[in-house]
């Protein structure tokens, strides 16, 4: 199913992760207490669809979030869980099931990273895109996620894609005009959902309370539409409007190098 779909078709498949003791309240709660600040974010989870900047706090603590998110209304992610060894371990233990069909069609498994997300029934999640390869694991509760094309101007234009890759926020701008254009796809514990590089999604949980495990890669095709963007961005700002970089199985070599030859000596940030 996987090879079948990979690298732009969202898909569901199944795993064997939700009861995995590495990853009980009690367990991220401890894993939250040895993160650095930088790789816990916590906020409010009553949010709408579309945010600008980033929410307010609850004021509890992360570990607290965690332990009580029946209750505590709120979001929370730990980032980069591979800061740990032992949460290392199991990332990449799962990457490595898929590294052969990955790398068969993207390129080398670059820069594997784990996100894990505890939510309280009903929390938001806005939308917004990320730039790696991902696979969420349901592991307790359910949740919605609405996807849309990946690389479609008409919901991230290309001036925002251009503006992430030169450092700016991965949140969009929504528009209730969007939502006909989604596609809604329901995973509940012991389901994944595969989601492509820089699709816009926004998520929705369940009835209950959620843990969700995202395990991500970057490959050699996703860093050449990134050095692409960046390449556009030039050439916008020089007064020229760029054809946007092509999606997978397109190749996007020549602007990524031509970028990444101006970054070499020093001509880009």
């Amino acid at each position: 199913m996987f090879a079948a779909n990979y690298p732009e078709t969202p898909h569901i498949l199944h795993h064997q992760m939700a009861d995995h003791a590495a990853l009980s309240l009690d367990a991220l709660a401890e894993l939250a207490g040895v993160l650095p600040a930088s790789s816990i974010e916590f906020n409010s989870g009553d949010l709408p669809i579309g945010v600008d900047g980033k929410p307010d706090a609850t004021g509890l603590t992360i570990q607290d979030t965690i332990r009580h998110i029946a209750t505590s209304n709120s979001w929370a992610v730990l980032k980069n869980i591979e800061q740990s060894p032992a949460y290392e371990n199991l990332l990449l233990s799962l990457l490595e099931e898929l590294k052969p069909q990955i790398e068969a069609k993207t390129g080398a498994m670059l820069r594997p990273q784990g996100f894990i997300f505890i939510s309280s029934p009903d929390a938001v999640t806005p939308y917004h895109f990320d730039p790696e390869h991902n696979i969420l694991l349901q592991l307790k509760g359910s949740k919605v996620m609405t996807q849309f094309p990946a690389g479609d101007a008409r919901f991230a234009p290309d001036q925002v894609h251009e503006g992430y890759h030169s450092g700016g926020a991965r949140e969009l701008t929504w528009d209730d005009s969007f939502a006909k254009g989604g596609t809604e796809f329901a995973i509940s514990a012991g389901q994944a959902l595969f989601v492509p590089v820089m699709a816009p999604h926004f998520v929705r949980n369940g009835p209950t309370s959620s843990i969700s495990l995202s395990i991500t890669w970057r490959s050699d095709w996703s860093f050449e539409e990134a050095d692409a963007r960046g390449f556009n961005r030039i050439l916008r700002k020089s007064g020229i409007t760029p054809t946007a970089p092509s999606r997978w199985p397109g190749s996007n070599k020549p602007k990524a190098y031509a970028y990444r030859a101006l970054r070499k000596f020093g001509l880009v940030g």
